[in-house]
């Protein structure tokens, strides 16, 4: 052997045994890390990389996935590459954060990054002067007789429209989406409401909605950022997701600048049609546009795109949401369908002793023309006031967000360290999220029955009787409480007063319905059904 040949193999062995001793250091440390947390209640974790594997395996059911955890311990910690998550699910912990300090736990930095190319420095994006700029200008629409009158008017609108479309499905023995055609609803009534504009998805036609597939993939996708550490090279690099989002969001911004004109253009036509630039109609985005002609709001286009989008989820998927979900309850407990139909049958009768008119006949179920003349007569017995005498329907739609709420999870930067009520502490610059999902299911918050569908939790002799919003979280709490929170109900009540009434729905047969994984609760496959009449 030469000498050439014996240094080469000396370099050989020792740079075999630095690697094995520097993989040997590794096993020790992962091993000695692993062994530290046999303890550890809450995801197990690597190093460095935290519990992103054990996230990503879970993800498409990263909710029961955590609820999991929180049956266990009312507050758990998640590690990830660049910060911890810390989720609670205790009211006592939820109100500190959302409440008592409040100011200690903005929607952060972190937040914002994942979600500013879709709902930039709109109301649930906002922080700071943005965010209450935002909220007072809505408040004060929320707040208006106009605007309530204006909203039950279209509601019923829609709701009657959608009888018709179940009417034609039930007679020609048709299965439907109901998530698809709730999502139409929804947008439309948003987009009439809240815009003042005509989007026109919800035509008998059902013509094809590029907006709404954009949206829901952008929202697919931003909601995946919160586990995905690449998700920035992938953008740089327009890859992947990530270009998928590029190209729904130039979809969405198409979409939404639309609107925006449209409505400054119908408001310029009625400003020279009345002889004066005061008059406003009774729609948020007319409120913003003029808010916006103030120099001193600093409010842009881009800016009114962003309140457009914020208020498409808040109209749009969260209503939507819950109406799919409801269905697919009562569905699944054939009994609270029936004590429904008893209650809206009872309703229908009193209205029309009360209002002294005789109800439309329709013996015939086949008669659809008799049956949507009972429809539409039963439809003008329901508005803001006599809905509150629906005490049981009440109790289904809160049931039903109780367990399936529109936010499943709702992430809150830290701004400076902290100490939970439970002792738990936080660190600044990580974030921590209440989890509506997981909390409705927790029998330390509501009993033993915690899994079950049972809407006679909230029925004291009849009346309805609510809970704390740090307990019952699906409308947040707080200062950010959602204000569209009676509009909502005043939809969903008018919807499916008219759907519980004169409908019956059954699931396709082999139809799976789950979650999928966004920042709105919705059905990953839809909510396929066939309906019958009632009479």
């Amino acid at each position: 052997m030469g000498h050439g040949e014996q240094v080469s193999s000396g370099i050989s062995l020792g740079g075999i045994r630095i690697g094995a001793t520097i993989a040997l250091g590794l096993l020790v440390w992962v091993v000695i890390h692993r062994w530290s947390q046999r303890k550890k209640k809450g995801p197990k974790t690597w190093p460095l990389i935290g519990a992103t594997i054990e996230q990503m395996v879970n993800y498409e059911r990263m909710h029961d996935w955590l609820a999991g955890y929180l049956s266990e311990s009312r507050t758990i910690a998640v590690p990830m590459p660049f910060n911890t998550y810390t989720y609670i699910s205790d009211p006592s912990n939820v109100e500190h954060v959302l409440k008592t300090n409040f100011a200690n736990y903005p929607k952060g930095k972190a937040y914002y990054s994942y979600m500013e190319v879709l709902l930039g420095d709109g109301i649930f994006n906002a922080d700071g002067e943005m965010w209450r700029t935002q909220r007072k200008t809505a408040s004060f629409e929320f707040a208006s007789k106009n605007l309530r009158d204006f909203s039950t008017k279209v509601f019923r609108e829609y709701a009657v429209r959608l009888s018709e479309i179940l009417c034609l499905a039930s007679s020609h023995q048709r299965q439907i989406d109901m998530q698809e055609l709730l999502m139409r609803m929804t947008l439309d009534s948003i987009g009439k409401v809240g815009f003042g504009v005509e989007i026109g998805t919800f035509s008998p036609d059902l013509p094809e909605n590029q907006f709404a597939s954009a949206f829901d993939a952008a929202n697919i996708i931003v909601t995946l950022r919160f586990i995905d550490p690449f998700w920035r090279v992938k953008r740089l690099m327009r890859m992947g997701s990530e270009a998928l989002l590029c190209r729904s969001i130039k979809i969405v911004d198409g979409f939404t600048y639309d609107v925006i004109r449209k409505r400054k253009a119908e408001i310029e036509r009625a400003h020279k049609e009345a002889g004066t630039k005061d008059k406003v109609k009774d729609d948020i985005l007319s409120r913003f546009i003029k808010l916006s002609k103030d120099p001193s709001s600093n409010l842009t286009e881009k800016n009114l795109r962003d309140i457009v989008l914020n208020f498409v989820i808040a109209g749009r998927d969260t209503t939507a949401t819950t109406l799919c979900w409801f269905i697919y309850m009562i569905i699944a407990h054939s009994h609270v369908a029936e004590k429904l139909y008893s209650e809206l049958v009872e309703f229908e009768q009193d209205r029309a002793r009360e209002e002294n008119v005789a109800l439309v006949p329709y013996n015939d179920l086949s008669d659809a023309g008799a049956f949507q003349a009972r429809v539409v007569q039963f439809s003008g017995f329901l508005n803001y006031d006599s809905l509150m005498r629906l005490s049981y329907m009440h109790a289904c739609i809160t049931e039903t967000l109780r367990l399936y709420p529109a936010v499943p999870q709702d992430p809150k930067g830290i701004l400076e360290d902290d100490i939970l009520p439970d002792g738990t502490k936080l660190r600044a610059g990580d974030m921590v999220t209440y989890a509506p999902y997981a909390m409705g299911r927790m029998e330390y918050n509501w009993g033993k029955d915690a899994p079950s569908f049972r809407p006679e939790r909230w029925l004291k002799d009849g009346v309805f009787h609510g809970v704390s919003p740090f307990k019952f979280t699906a409308f947040q709490a707080g200062p950010r409480i959602c204000l569209g929170k009676d509009s909502a109900y005043l939809q969903m009540k008018m919807t499916l007063a008219i759907l519980c009434r004169f409908y019956a729905f059954s699931l396709v047969p082999g139809h799976q319905v789950r979650y999928r994984m966004m920042t709105i609760l919705s059905m990953a496959d839809g909510l396929k059904v066939t309906v019958s009449t009632r009479p």
